[in-house]
């Protein structure tokens, strides 16, 4: 049995040496602080106190030290080896805390927020009655404020001695957050190591943004605990910040030197705002093409072909290029992470967004690493979650579609592929904020429209959107794969057809050669694009959005019902 390394829980002064619990060398304290206490040899990342984490966290002089009152009280006359009374005043004495949580409001970059800060030397965090009604208190300042709340978890657990009142306060502590949910406020979790038990399963996971600091171990029953309950050594990591990184319960790591910034980013993107920047001149008419006839013709197959090129542009590349201050956000927060679909909050031209899309890369190795951009339902998951949490915050979604369509495979199906798609397209349809959807590449069946349910619906010149690949349909129909081409050109896929169908509402010319050709070209040529039709969709209140969606989806298919069909349509596909 593995056994976890061991830490003073209060570090000492900075006059002092400081031997590193994961590599042994010594440090000395001054040196130690100027790294933010983290080991210089193996990264190994110090506990801190709280108050030494409002020093590191926070713009300096902004900190105001918040004291609702609460305080511990030995209910239930409680011994161990000592009365309980006896811990607390040794842990205050310890930690100079009265209990182990520390409420501030104070500012990041000059945004405003208001944090609960708890401290691991303070009975190894447990969450007692005190400490819930501060993370409670705090979790009220900030609604009262209208400020983002901040809470860096650090701890064992509940806290035993005081039984079923440390019970409540998780229900106590969620029903806050909860409360700050329905109010649209952001809350960012930091998870510090340790953090498990009562914590764990209230509000450090609850949180609309879970960051963890690396190797910081997040999990309801310890490693120890679960090695002896189920009789066998657990694998090297399990519950570390690494593994559940990988497993969609953290959104990411940072190390400590990295963590304001990245605050810093996730405040300014949490907050609508009114209207656009002027960074950007709105597209024209011969960037934004919504009259088919001034599209050049285009061989149906040819453009499937082109929409695959490897060097086209990918969402990661529109992202650098046409959006600032990206944050991607990862994990399904139940138990899966795609990285065939990506997304996080951005700024667009000054505006916070929440922009998510398909990723397939360029080389044959990051291809198959992003799954050839096909996602599994952890995928279209993680897509729903971010699009609530924009739903919340109200920021407009951009969705950026480059896939053959979702994953097949057992493993999928068994997870619940098909449900997967089906509530990402039921969230789209509601979502009171605007929802701008751009098919860069090649957008493949129900694994794009799943990204697609938008207010506006827009497409890369060489873009092409199908119900099923050429391929796909050549073998069900003619029963040979050869007959891609033809059955390109009978389903229509190319966008100057998509926008003869009215199935895309505006197609975006690419710059001569394509997009590959021209990446920074394209990218703003999009930004663009996506800033002319946000400047009407922002004009719209959420009802008014979600019922343009609706009117724009149930126009589908009235014609057809309306007038006599065509010998073509009475006869099916490619006759």
């Amino acid at each position: 049995m593995t056994s976890s390394p061991t830490y003073p829980t209060v570090l000492p002064d900075q006059d002092e040496w400081v031997v590193c619990p994961g590599c042994d060398a010594i440090t000395y304290g001054r040196k130690a602080a100027r790294n933010l206490w983290v080991c210089p040899d193996c990264g190994h990342h110090h506990r801190l106190s709280a108050r030494r984490r409002v020093e590191q966290l926070f713009d300096p002089g902004s900190v105001q030290e918040l004291d609702p009152a609460a305080a511990s009280v030995d209910l239930l006359g409680f011994v161990d080896s000592k009365p309980y009374p006896v811990r607390l005043e040794q842990a205050r004495r310890q930690t100079g805390l009265r209990e182990g949580v520390l409420v501030v409001a104070a500012g990041i970059g000059g945004l405003p927020l208001v944090a609960a800060v708890m401290d691991f030397g303070f009975l190894g965090g447990s969450l007692g009655a005190a400490a819930g009604e501060l993370i409670t208190a705090a979790a009220e300042e900030a609604l009262r404020r209208r400020v983002p709340l901040l809470i860096v978890a650090a701890s064992g657990g509940a806290r035993m001695q005081e039984g079923p009142m440390s019970l409540m306060q998780m229900a106590k502590t969620s029903q806050a957050l909860a409360q700050l949910d329905e109010a649209g406020l952001m809350t960012i979790s930091l998870i510090t190591d340790p953090t498990y038990g009562g914590v764990a399963a209230s509000f450090a996971t609850q949180c609309d943004v879970i960051i963890a600091e690396p190797a910081a171990r997040l999990g309801f029953a310890g490693r120890r605990v679960i090695e002896q309950t189920i009789g066998r050594q657990l694998p090297p990591g399990f519950q570390t910040a690494e593994f559940l990184l990988d497993h969609g319960f953290v959104d990411m790591i940072k190390p400590r030197a990295a963590l304001r910034g990245t605050l810093r980013k996730l405040l300014a993107n949490s907050r609508p705002c009114d209207g656009l920047a002027d960074e950007l001149p709105p597209a024209d008419a011969d960037t934004l093409v919504q009259d088919p006839l001034l599209l050049g013709e285009m061989d149906a197959w040819q453009a499937v072909q082109q929409a695959r090129e490897l060097e086209r542009p990918t969402t990661l590349d529109y992202i650098g290029l046409a959006f600032q201050d990206f944050e991607e956000l990862h994990g399904d927060r139940i138990g899966g992470e795609s990285p065939a679909i990506v997304g996080g909050l951005a700024t667009l031209a000054g505006r916070p967004v929440m922009v998510i899309g398909h990723q397939r890369g360029h080389t044959a190795a990051e291809i198959a690493a992003r799954q050839y951009g096909m996602p599994g339902p952890e995928g279209y998951r993680k897509a729903a979650r971010l699009m609530r949490l924009a739903a919340k915050l109200g920021l407009p979604v951009v969705t950026f579609i480059d896939t053959p369509g979702a994953h097949p495979g057992q493993e999928a199906e068994e997870h619940g592929q098909a449900l997967a798609i089906a509530q990402c397209i039921h969230l789209m349809t509601s979502l009171p904020v605007p929802v701008i959807t751009v098919i860069i590449g090649e957008g493949g069946s129900g694994g794009a429209l799943a990204l697609g349910v938008g207010n506006e619906v827009l497409i890369s010149e060489r873009g092409v959107y199908s119900v099923i690949s050429p391929e796909g349909c050549a073998s069900i129909l003619w029963g040979d794969a050869a007959m891609a081409p033809r059955a390109a050109e009978a389903l229509r896929v190319d966008a100057a057809s998509l926008l003869r169908l009215r199935v895309v509402d505006a197609v975006i010319r690419e710059p001569a050669g394509g997009s590959q050709a021209d990446p920074p070209a394209a990218a703003r040529r999009v930004a663009a694009a996506l800033c002319s039709r946000l400047h009407g969709l922002a004009l719209l209140d959420p009802g008014a959005l979600v019922a343009h969606r609706r009117r724009r989806f149930r126009s589908f298919g009235v014609v057809a019902r309306q007038q006599p069909a065509t010998e073509e349509q009475q006869t099916g596909v490619g006759r």
